[in-house]
């Protein structure tokens, strides 16, 4: 198994519930955004995305059958600034592997993919029939992978599940693994950096049309994600197993200051901060239907509580202040 991206967020957690589930892990990873330290499953071949000979080296001389594919640029206010970033590295990368795969003979992916691909929801819960109209272009640069893997299917009979998860959040219960990045770009450590004494903390936009005016999301636990992501694998693998795109999340919208009140309750401490502009390319309300993948992988999501996914995120943030090796 090829877990691109393995040594950042989610992808270090799937690793690690692949490898727990009996699988030999891969990892492949630039390290530009990841980290060594946190490939602490499976072995770790440095390579990028878009070098097509190192990638499909890496699947022959490691037998590999199947690939998770992680490695991708996830900032959305980012993506608004400099598309050219994230087609080049997210579009043009993915193909870079579904063509390794193709050449190399490996039938099976699961695909990260993201609820961005919706854009702005016209009605709540989302299902997977909603329509799929990004608003920038990093939802769009996941859209674009997902409309290229039916033809994928279609010419070299790789079968593909897309996951399109809504905001990951929380860190490993076990205290291995946790969200590092820089810049810190998500509100749940954002927040608990705040409450600790480091930089207030913006909320970007108070004004939406929502119970308390900020955004509403569903904050779904990153071993969560990972489960399902073995789920999805396990799935393809069975002979009956079927290309499909399926929704992650816990169906329960959160705003942001009721996740600044779960950070407050959770570390006792008060969060400062400040109201900004809002940011383009951000919805109101995203937050999930998630029965499909209910159904077809028998997933239910298990720290689905946001006290509970601050939790984890402040227990990893007090043990590792600086994030891995710093």
């Amino acid at each position: 198994m090829l877990v691109t991206g393995g040594a950042g967020y989610i992808g270090s957690h799937a690793a690690k519930a692949l490898s727990r589930a009996g699988h030999r892990v891969i990892v492949y990873d630039s390290l530009v955004a990841g980290h060594r330290e946190a490939v602490k499953y499976g072995d770790l071949v440095e390579g990028d995305i878009l070098d097509g000979g190192t990638l499909r080296a890496t699947l022959q001389a490691r037998g590999i059958d199947a690939v998770m594919h992680f490695a991708a640029f996830l900032d959305v206010g980012e993506s608004v600034r400099d598309p050219a970033k994230y087609y080049v590295n997210n579009v043009v990368g993915a193909v870079t592997v579904l063509n390794a795969m193709a050449a190399t003979g490996v039938k099976t992916l699961v695909f990260s993919s993201t609820c961005a691909t919706y854009g702005e929801p016209t009605e709540t819960p989302i299902t997977e029939t909603h329509a799929q109209r990004p608003i920038n272009s990093y939802g769009e640069s996941k859209l674009v992978v997902e409309r290229a893997l039916p033809h994928y299917e279609r010419a070299h009979g790789i079968r593909a599940i897309a996951l399109r998860y809504f905001n990951a959040a929380g860190a490993d219960p076990d205290g291995e693994l946790g969200e590092d990045h820089s810049p810190e770009i998500h509100v749940i450590p954002r927040a608990l950096d705040a409450s600790a004494g480091g930089e207030g903390l913006k909320v970007f936009g108070d004004d939406y049309p929502t119970p308390d005016g900020t955004c509403l999301r569903d904050y779904i636990h990153v071993t969560d994600l990972a489960d399902a992501h073995v789920r999805a694998l396990e799935t393809l693998a069975a002979p009956s197993g079927q290309s499909g795109a399926y929704n992650l999340g816990t169906g329960q919208p959160t705003s942001v200051r009721e996740v600044i009140g779960a950070v407050e309750r959770v570390t006792g401490r008060k969060v400062p901060w400040t109201l900004a502009s809002r940011r383009a390319g951000d919805p109101a309300v995203l937050y999930a239907a998630a029965d499909k993948a209910r159904a077809a992988f028998g997933w239910t999501p298990s720290h689905s509580s946001i006290d509970e996914i601050v939790r984890t995120a402040w227990a990893w943030r007090r043990a590792h202040p600086r994030g891995y090796g710093r």
